[in-house]
C-alpha cells in the first residue's frame, strides 16, 4: 500500500548542511587565482570523492602528500580543518526535517559523505541523528548518482521507490533518483523546499 503522504529522502552537503572546500584556505591560500589552480589540479574533486567512497581520509592524503610535497601543509589542512568548510546548518531546510519528524513523518537520507567525518558531523549536528535510515557512500563504497546506492535505500528500508521524494543540490543525482523511480527536487537556491514539497503532496 502506497504511503499516505511521500517519503522524504534528503542529500546532507548543502541541503542541509552548507559546505564549500573553499573556506578552509581562506588564509592558507588567500589568493583566488592561486586556488583555483589548487583546487583543480591538487585537492581536486575527484580525489576527495575517494574518501565519499570509502577511503580513509588518512590513505587519501597520504597519497598526494607523496604525489605533491610541495603542497603537504595546504594538502593536510584539507583533513585537519575540513570542519572549516562546514560553516552550519541551513537553517531552513533542517526547520523542514524538524517538521516532518514532529508530524510523525519517516525521513531518510542518501549521503555522498566520508566515514570519518560523517561521524564526526553526527556529534557536532546532532539533528542528523533523528533520520529514520541513511545510507552513507563510504559505509557502502558506492556513491551517488550509481543505481544501486538508491537500491540500497529501497531494500534496507523496504521503501517504494514511487513514493518517495529524494532532495539533492547536484543536478546528476536527481537524474539518478528519477531513473530509479523516485520523484526528485532540484535543491537550487533561493529554494522554498516547503512550497516544492507540498507541491509534490507532502503535508507540511
Amino acid at each position: 500500500m502506497a504511503s499516505s503522504t511521500p517519503t522524504v529522502v534528503f542529500d546532507v552537503g548543502n541541503v542541509l548542511l552548507r559546505w564549500d572546500a573553499r573556506l578552509i584556505y581562506r588564509a592558507l591560500i588567500p589568493e583566488t587565482e592561486r586556488l583555483d589552480w589548487f583546487m583543480q589540479n591538487i585537492c581536486t574533486g575527484d580525489w576527495n570523492l575517494e574518501q565519499d567512497r570509502g577511503r580513509s581520509w588518512e590513505e587519501g592524503v597520504a597519497l598526494l602528500v607523496k604525489q605533491h610535497p610541495e603542497w603537504e601543509r595546504e594538502i593536510r589542512a584539507f583533513d585537519e580543518s575540513w570542519h572549516d568548510s562546514v560553516p552550519h546548518a541551513i537553517a531552513d531546510s533542517v526547520a523542514v526535517l524538524e517538521e516532518l519528524k514532529g508530524q510523525g513523518e519517516k525521513v531518510y537520507a542518501i549521503t555522498n559523505f566520508s566515514r570519518e567525518k560523517w561521524a564526526e558531523c553526527l556529534i557536532r549536528f546532532p539533528f542528523l541523528q533523528s533520520f529514520d535510515g541513511v545510507v552513507v557512500s563510504a559505509h557502502e563504497r558506492m556513491l551517488k548518482p550509481e543505481r544501486a546506492i538508491y537500491e540500497v535505500l529501497l531494500d534496507r528500508y523496504g521503501l517504494k521507490a514511487a513514493d518517495c521524494i529524494f532532495v539533492d543540490d547536484s543536478e546528476k543525482n536527481v537524474v539518478g533518483a528519477r531513473d530509479i523511480g523516485m520523484r526528485a527536487i532540484h535543491f537550487v537556491e533561493p529554494i522554498d523546499l516547503r512550497a516544492e514539497l507540498r507541491g509534490l503532496g507532502v503535508r507540511l
